[in-house]
C-alpha cells in the first residue's frame, strides 16, 4: 500500500545537516525548535523548550539505542535492520551507497567472521531475511560495525554521535533521533518544573525506504509503569508529549480508542495518518523529515496537515537545518 502525506515542500541541498551540532560548535541542546501551535509558529532554540511546557505534561521517550548497523563485506555492504524472533534478521544491501534490489535467495556476502546468506524477500525486493555470520549479532556489531549514514553525511562519526541521553536498549539500526537534543542538564531542568518523563522501548529498522513506503513493523515496548503514568497524566488534565514519531508509534500501539493504555510489547504494524489519528498523543516533539516520507502522515495525524506545512514552510524560510544531526520542531494539537 502506497501512502500519500499532504505536506509537499522542496528541500535545498543546503539544509541538510551534514555533521552533528557539536562539529558546528553547537550543544545539544541549543539547536534550533520551532514551536507550532494551531497558526501560530515560535522560533527558539531547544534548551527553551520548558518554555513551551506545563508542570504536569508527560514526555514519552525512547530508551532504544543506536547499533552500529552498518559492515562493509563483499561485494555489498549490509546494513542489519531487524532482528527477527528466530534468530534471522532484515538486512538490506548497498552498493556504492545505494540500495541493492536483485538479491537473490541462496546469495552470500562475505563478511567478517564468514558470511551473511540471503533467505528471502521481506516486504518487496528492498530489504532480505538473512542468517547472520553469528548466533549473537549486537556483540558481532560491535566488533565489526559502524553506524548507518547516507550521503548528505559527509564523513564517518562514531556510534556515540548517534546516542540519546535516555538510550539504554540496544535495538535500533539508525538513531531516534528526535530525543538528540535532549542533554542530561535539560531533562534535570525540566523534572525541577515538575515536566514528566516516561520510558517507552520501539527499535528503528533502516529509514531508507522509497518514497511513499509505510513504515515496516517494529519491535516495542510499553511497559506497566508508562502505561499507568500516561494514564494517570491524561486524568488529570496534563498533556501526553511524544519524542519522535517512534514514541508515537509505541503507545498508540498500545492504546485503546478511548485512549486508555494498557502494558503491551512485540511488533507494531500500525500507520498512524489523518484517517487513523491518536488516541493519546497531544504533541509531538520531532526532527524535520525528508519530502514524501512517510513520516509526514504520522505528523499529520498529531497536528493537521495544515498545521504541518505551515511549520515546514516556516522551517525552509527560516533555514532549519534537517535529519538526524539537524534541528527541531515541536507539535502541539
Amino acid at each position: 500500500m502506497k501512502v500519500h502525506p499532504h505536506t509537499r515542500f522542496v528541500l535545498p541541498e543546503a539544509l541538510n545537516a551534514g555533521e552533528p551540532p557539536e562539529a558546528r560548535g553547537v550543544s545539544r541542546d541549543q539547536v534550533k525548535l520551532l514551536v507550532a501551535e494551531g497558526s501560530t509558529v515560535t522560533h527558539t532554540r531547544f534548551d527553551r523548550i520548558g518554555d513551551h511546557l506545563r508542570p504536569g505534561d508527560l514526555l514519552l521517550v525512547n530508551t532504544s539505542t543506536t547499533l552500529a548497523a552498518a559492515v562493509d563485506g563483499t561485494p555489498y555492504t549490509v546494513h542489519f535492520s531487524t532482528s527477527l524472533d528466530d534468530g534471522t534478521w532484515v538486512v538490506e544491501l548497498r552498493n556504492g551507497g545505494r540500495p541493492m534490489f536483485d538479491g537473490t535467495a541462496g546469495e552470500r556476502v562475505e563478511l567478517p567472521e564468514g558470511a551473511l546468506t540471503l533467505l528471502a524477500p521481506y516486504h518487496g525486493n528492498r530489504l532480505w531475511i538473512a542468517k547472520p555470520p553469528v548466533d549473537d549479532v549486537l556483540g558481532y556489531l560491535r566488533r565489526h560495525g559502524r553506524p548507518i549514514t547516507y550521503d548528505y553525511v559527509g564523513k564517518r562519526w562514531p556510534v556515540a554521535s548517534y546516542q540519546t541521553v535516555f538510550a539504554r536498549d540496544p535495538g535500533s539500526a539508525e538513531m531516534p533521533s528526535a530525543a538528540r537534543p535532549f542533554s542530561f542538564e535539560l531533562v534535570s531542568h525540566l523534572a525541577s518544573e515538575g515536566v514528566l518523563i516516561a520510558p517507552i522501548v520501539l527499535h528503528c529498522g533502516v529509514s531508507s525506504l522509497e518514497s511513499h513506503e509505510p513504515p515496516q513493523p517494529e519491535r516495542y515496548d510499553v511497559p506497566a509503569h508508562t502505561a499507568r503514568l500516561v494514564n494517570w497524566v491524561k486524568a488529570n488534565g496534563g498533556r501526553v508529549i511524544a519524542v519522535g514519531t517512534t514514541a508515537v508509534r509505541a503507545i498508540e500501539t498500545a492504546a485503546g480508542s478511548d485512549g486508555t493504555v494498557t502494558p503491551s510489547h512485540g511488533w507494531t504494524d500500525l500507520i498512524l495518518s489523518p484517517d487513523r489519528p491518536p488516541h493519546v498523543v497531544d504533541g509531538l516533539i520531532t526532527g524535520w523529515h525528508a519530502p514524501e516520507a512517510s513520516h509526514l502522515l504520522l505528523l499529520e495525524s498529531v497536528a493537521g496537515p495544515e498545521q504541518v506545512q505551515h511549520a515546514y514552510n516556516a522551517a525552509i524560510a527560516h533555514n532549519y537545518l534537517w535529519h538526524e544531526f539537524g534541528d527541531s520542531c515541536l507539535l502541539l494539537r
